[in-house]
């Protein structure tokens, strides 16, 4: 009745796993927010150091981790794997449930992940100042710790309900030296003009999105950081399935079902990818997303360009969105609230490759609540969205008599999120499930490509 399944610190993947290599239809290519032409390096080369722009457009099947890279990455890494046992037990289920946890790493998420690698390319070639956005704290949090072992400034444009739902977590982003805004804020053009529009607006990634990138275009010794959506970011995170399959390895199992949340897919991709090269070349292998009703992306949003931040300052690239005006409900998984999804994971979603389901904010917490009872971990509101589904597609193999392997990503801890627990057990917690009205409002927005 093994529980923990360790790597040794040797045994940390040494290569990223480029899914671009296999995908039977690759992404459309992005466009100039101002041409609508494909774009070129040049026109990537004010928000990104050129070897990450290498990287989002590398076709190369594994890219070598750099020995400094995988130094920090050594500070958490290998993250465990965990049989739940317990879980299981509590739910009464036949099926095995395995998960990969990555809410060791010190700031509580898998975010680290591309975090370290990003500062690292960006510090090389000689940048001072990182700007960014957030939602729930996760990914600021984890560049502010980047760049705080790597020695650059960041700042964060944090999303604004969120800004005031975890004030602890803007607190560890400036323990590890990054200044935090709330965003919208007046500190940028882009943010003026939606508090203009709407003096008392909540935010959303996209605004955030908004603000840092015209601060980084404007300040010649500042790139721009991002934490999810681009192509260079899911190949960081894919160190978490590489390391996966070897320890489902010292297992007597393989996964039937692979589950992660998704937002903007960047843990989705971490444990997904490695899985869907596999699944590409034969294997039976569900892949499942899990997302928010009140930011349904997959199973709701159109496969279309549009741009990846509020006000059109970014490309345009094609993906499932609820377009780019999108203002979602202030759910607790604030890294959720975003209205597009990775290029990547909506061409294999497009293509039938992995699958997609919507979970209301309650039934996540019910999940969460169940998993911490039995695993003794309080996941990270995101995340619980992945254990929700987990216990889901268990329940579901046992009405129809199966059992199953099921496995998904924990992606990080939900410390800094006990407020909205304290709204669940109090049972003031909200549901909010988007409407068809506010959708079709919304997709109107959509740019003509």
């Amino acid at each position: 009745m093994q529980t923990k399944y360790q790597l040794d610190e040797k045994e940390i993947p040494k290569k990223w796993y480029n899914i671009m290599a296999d995908l039977p239809n690759k992404p459309q290519p992005g466009l100039h927010p101002g041409t609508k032409q494909p774009l070129g390096p040049e026109d990537l080369a004010p928000l990104f150091p050129m070897a990450l722009i290498e990287q989002e457009v590398s076709l190369e099947k594994y890219i070598d981790i750099p020995e400094e890279i995988l130094d920090i990455l050594t500070m958490w890494r290998p993250t465990p794997l965990f049989r739940a046992h317990r879980l299981e037990k509590a739910i009464g289920t036949k099926s095995k449930i395995y998960y990969k946890y990555e809410g060791v790493s010190p700031a509580g998420s898998h975010k680290p992940n591309t975090a370290v690698a990003q500062a690292y390319y960006n510090k090389k070639e000689g940048v001072k100042r990182l700007t960014t956005e957030t939602g729930a704290g996760q990914w600021g949090s984890s560049l502010a710790m980047a760049g705080s072992i790597l020695g650059l400034d960041v700042k964060v444009y944090m999303v604004k309900v969120s800004y005031e739902q975890k004030p602890y977590r803007r607190a560890l982003m400036q323990a590890w030296g990054a200044d935090v805004l709330a965003s919208p804020s007046n500190q940028t053009q882009s943010g003026r003009s939606i508090l203009e529009k709407s003096p008392d607006s909540q935010g959303s990634l996209g605004i955030a999105i908004s603000e840092a990138v015209e601060e980084a275009a404007q300040n010649p010794e500042a790139k721009y950081a991002l934490g999810s959506v681009l192509n260079h970011v899911l190949l960081h995170q894919t160190i978490i399935g590489e390391e996966c399959i070897k320890q489902m390895a010292m297992t007597p199992d393989y996964p039937d079902v692979v589950i992660a949340s998704a937002g903007g897919g960047s843990n989705f991709a971490g444990i997904a990818f490695p899985y869907l090269r596999e699944k590409i070349a034969g294997k039976d292998i569900r892949v499942v997303a899990v997302e928010p009703t009140a930011c349904p992306t997959l199973t709701k949003g159109e496969f279309s360009y549009d741009f990846g931040d509020t006000v059109g300052l970014t490309p345009m690239v094609k993906m499932y969105t609820l377009g780019h005006e999108f203002m979602p409900a202030g759910i607790h998984a604030g890294g959720l609230r975003y209205h597009g999804m990775a290029p990547i994971v909506s061409q294999l979603f497009h293509d039938n490759l992995i699958e997609a389901v919507s979970l209301e904010q309650a039934k996540i917490f019910e999940g969460a609540a169940v998993f911490a009872k039995a695993e003794g971990i309080i996941p990270a509101p995101e995340s619980a969205h992945a254990v929700q589904g987990a216990i889901e597609e268990a329940k579901k193999y046992d009405a129809e008599g199966q059992s199953k392997t099921i496995l998904f990503n924990l992606s990080g801890h939900g410390h800094f999120d006990m407020s909205a627990y304290t709204q669940y057990f109090t049972g003031n917690l909200e549901d909010s499930t988007l409407s068809e009205i506010k959708l079709k409002e919304s997709l109107s927005s959509l740019p003509k490509v």
